[in-house]
């Protein structure tokens, strides 16, 4: 179905409340990755260029609902509105007090504190969403990073506002992901990372149907490990979870290491080693896949058509466990298919080994992008396409 895009609409001299992800890490009042920023910079330009009056919502971390932000004063949006008026050059005006209607300031871009300390926003309260329409003319959802969410200032307020449209960074995540697994070019690889498998079990199994090998690491890989009979030692895994791991191993071809980088802590200074699969000690954990089996992965992605990626195959914060990251990394820049990547971790990975020009498109979702990858309905998405239909 077709969704009403920013593009659409005259803006000139219209309040246009653009809700982005902003969900940035902040370190000592500063924020240390800008990504998402970065990623919402377009929007935000054109709808300046255009003549709006733009006003932005986002929020930050995990806040108390309820709680002022005077309160909980880490949650604050005022570090980001800093980086943006840095980045950009442009007057950037915070509003703590703006549910109840405030008058536009002399900025550029208004920015509301963060959204999630209202009460009613979790629960995407009718009110609520009332009152934040209430403060544009048009409102338009960009933050495909909070598209998951049913609540107040991602789906909610889609009914109430005057005008509701995408913005260019949702809709390109769409379209994006939609390459990527409606109409994939062939093969299709995944490579899925992280702690847990309970965690990405559903996209597990979701990736089976869609993909021609699916490439574990992390804790998931150690399970699917442990399923295959071969000892991990102190490895993360779960064991609950074996049979599940052998369910998806019998609908896709999942290969597992050969060789792994053991240590016995995860301090930078502990003591490491390479060692065969079946050569782990029972005091010994695997924080990263060795050379063999980064070779055997590269022989793998190398020639799809079309990669996803969600998440690292190692420790790789700590340079000693970063090899095997570090590896996948390389491969997939230098595949000549499309390569989309999402997730937290996967979009460090990728600023950290220095390859974002190198992957066809990096998603700025978590959550979102398992959920789309799944199968399932984005709320905000769905809210968008039943106003379009009215």
């Amino acid at each position: 179905m077709q969704i009403p895009e920013l593009t659409s609409f005259n803006l000139s001299g219209q309040r246009v409340l653009i809700r982005e992800d902003l969900n940035v890490p902040v370190s000592q009042g500063k924020v240390s990755s800008d990504a998402r920023i970065q990623a919402a910079l377009p929007t935000l330009r054109y709808a300046l260029d255009q003549g709006a009056k733009v006003i932005v919502m986002s929020h930050l971390g995990r806040p108390r609902e309820g709680v002022p932000v005077a309160d909980q004063p880490e949650v604050s949006l005022a570090p980001v509105a800093r980086h943006l008026a840095g980045l950009t050059g442009y007057r950037v005006q915070l509003i703590d007090n703006y549910v109840d209607g405030f008058d536009l300031p002399e900025a550029d871009i208004v920015l509301l504190e963060n959204v999630r300390v209202n009460r009613g926003e979790a629960a995407n309260d009718d009110g609520l969403a009332r009152k934040l329409a209430a403060l544009c003319d048009i409102f338009v959802m960009d933050a495909f990073g909070t598209a998951h969410r049913a609540q107040a200032s991602t789906a909610g307020i889609t009914a109430f506002a005057p005008l509701a449209c995408a913005g260019p960074l949702l809709t390109a995540e769409l379209k994006a992901l939609g390459k990527a697994l409606q109409a994939p070019r062939q093969p299709v690889v995944a490579i899925v990372g992280g702690s847990k498998v309970s965690s990405k079990l559903e996209v597990l199994d979701a990736l089976t149907e869609k993909v021609d090998a699916l490439i574990v690491g992390g804790g998931i890989a150690n399970t699917f490990l442990a399923a295959n009979g071969v000892g991990v030692g102190r490895s993360l895994h779960e064991p609950a979870l074996l049979d599940a791991a052998r369910r998806i191993q019998a609908k896709v071809q999942v290969p597992l290491p050969v060789d792994v980088v053991v240590g016995n802590s995860l301090s930078p200074g502990g003591q490491s080693r390479i060692c065969p699969i079946n050569a782990v000690r029972d005091d010994e954990m695997i924080l990263d896949i060795g050379p063999q089996t980064q070779a055997k992965c590269s022989e793998i992605i190398t020639p799809a058509g079309t990669i996803i990626w969600n998440g690292p195959v190692g420790v790789f914060e700590l340079p000693v466990f970063s090899a095997g990251t570090r590896a996948i990394a390389a491969t997939v820049a230098g595949n000549e298919g499309f390569s989309i990547a999402g997730g937290g971790d996967t979009l460090a990975a990728i600023e950290q080994f220095g390859i974002a020009d190198q992957v066809s498109y990096i998603s700025t979702g978590g959550g979102a992008f398992l959920e789309f990858v799944e199968g399932k309905a984005l709320p905000a998405v769905v809210a968008l396409q039943a106003r379009s239909e009215n």
